[in-house]
């Protein structure tokens, strides 16, 4: 079966592509979107929305033991973990959301295809023609332009295979049940926040990372904050750790790490992913990947081939899904030529990390902008002196700005501390929109609220903080 030419075909249905399909539409062109596994892709199924709905469930747990502070009187006993109702909930968060996914597309008229999608040897200048390997047999697709929307695969380690007691990040956050005790390999935000999860949940858990700090990509002030809390949670951190075996059998896992012998009923591998570009035919069209495996993309997604674009955890910059989506804006309003289109500024994509305390952070580190040669102006505001803080009974954390003395310049932030994935959004909007911290330190915010972190911190980069 081949179809007719559509403006756009999307290949992967995850964050980025359906976010593309639906853009694409939005601007009149004809659009098919090609999804090998299921609507949403790894960070609707398996990733991301699981990931949070767990730890919520392990969120509600902490404040559940700290109801008696609030005087709230609990049943003798401790609360209980029923995990096949964390389980439940779980799938139902995943089945809400991409049934909402499912049924935008559907509204937008989204050509949906299933099916694991290729692209085929060239057969004109004007178009690019894909293969899809459906249920009923290969199917043709021809397209103006394409995007690759294709993610990533999860990269085992020591010679490891995922199955069994060896699992990645969708392995631990789609389990049945809690294990007795987890090593987690990989201490990058999505090893930190199974960590935390399943260390408050019940397992007995070892956090193993080679780096000498956790959160490698953090300041090491938070990290330093994050480790201390991680260890309240049944979770022992081993930083600047080294395995040197590492085995897995029917009894557990065995992992020899820095002289000692770890032993577990379970692993999960955090600890790094690559692009899932296997299969996809990227010769045909020339496409120039980098060292790492990376598609190459200019400022507006597009490829070495002036017709394929890519997004994504395929392309530099971090696996992150609201990268990807933005990125999806870019190169669908690239290819139909709207006017207000601008290239993605890496730097100044938020990241956050969900574990207890959460972490979240816009640009460069303190140790980063000092090494661009700028004069710094750091200021640094403690949750515990902001009035919310205390009434809402979390006061731990802090909220960090580095700005350039000279210019007034937002160069980063970090927030640790509860709702710290929520605070950094105003920062980042602030970074984005050259807002400077001396701007921002006048700009009125609502009391009592934790954003109030955010403007005395504002005001102690620029000297006057008034309630520390």
């Amino acid at each position: 079966m081949t179809d007719g030419v559509f403006d756009v075909a999307v290949v992967g249905a995850g964050p980025g592509g359906y976010v593309a399909a639906i853009r694409a539409r939005q601007l009149g062109l004809s659009t098919v979107l090609v999804e090998k596994d299921r609507i949403g892709g790894r960070c609707l199924n398996y990733a991301c929305i699981p990931a949070k709905a767990v730890l919520r469930s392990a969120d509600v747990l902490d404040e559940v033991r700290k109801a008696a502070t609030f005087g709230v009187a609990l049943p003798e006993g401790s609360p209980a973990v029923d995990f096949a109702t964390v389980g439940k909930r779980r799938d139902r968060v995943i089945k809400t959301l991409t049934g909402g996914v499912g049924g935008m597309l559907k509204r937008h008229e989204v050509t949906v295809v299933e099916g694991s999608a290729s692209l085929a040897p060239a057969s004109g200048q004007d178009a690019v023609d894909l293969v899809v390997q459906t249920a009923e047999g290969p199917r043709a697709v021809r397209a103006a332009h394409v995007v690759l929307a294709t993610g990533s695969v999860a990269l085992p380690v020591l010679g490891l295979n995922f199955g069994g007691r060896v699992v990645d990040t969708a392995g631990a956050w789609l389990a049945g049940a809690v294990p007795h005790s987890l090593a987690v390999i990989g201490a990058g935000a999505s090893g930190v926040e199974v960590a935390s999860a399943f260390g408050r949940l019940g397992s007995a858990v070892t956090l193993i990372e080679a780096l000498p700090q956790i959160l490698p990509a953090e300041e090491p002030a938070i990290a330093e904050l994050v480790s201390k809390e991680l260890a309240k949670q049944n979770v022992r951190v081993l930083a600047g750790a080294q395995i040197t075996a590492a085995a897995a059998g029917d009894a557990g896992v065995a992992i020899d790490v820095s002289g000692e012998r770890v032993q577990t009923d379970g692993l999960c591998i955090a600890a790094g992913r690559a692009p899932d570009l296997a299969g996809i035919g990227a010769e045909h069209y020339g496409i120039a990947v980098d060292e790492r495996g990376l598609v190459e993309v200019d400022g507006f997604q597009r490829t070495s081939h002036p017709r394929i674009f890519a997004i994504g955890d395929i392309v530099r910059g971090p696996a992150l899904a609201h990268k990807a989506s933005e990125e999806a804006v870019v190169a669908i309003e690239s290819i139909a030529g709207h006017p207000d289109v601008e290239p993605l500024e890496i730097d100044n994509i938020p990241r956050a990390t969900f574990c207890s305390p959460q972490v979240a952070a816009v640009g460069l580190t303190e140790d980063q902008a000092r090494a661009t040669g700028a004069t710094l102006a750091v200021g640094e505001f403690p949750l515990a002196a902001a009035g919310a803080a205390t009434v809402y009974g979390d006061r731990l954390g802090f909220v960090k700005i580095i700005g350039d003395a000279a210019t007034g310049e937002i160069l980063g932030a970090h927030a640790v501390g509860p709702r710290a994935a929520d605070l950094i959004a105003e920062l980042a909007v602030a970074k984005s929109g050259q807002v400077g911290y001396k701007d921002l330190a006048r700009i009125v915010h609502a009391h009592p609220t934790l954003s109030e972190a955010v403007l005395e911190a504002a005001r102690a980069a620029d000297g006057w903080v008034i309630h520390a």
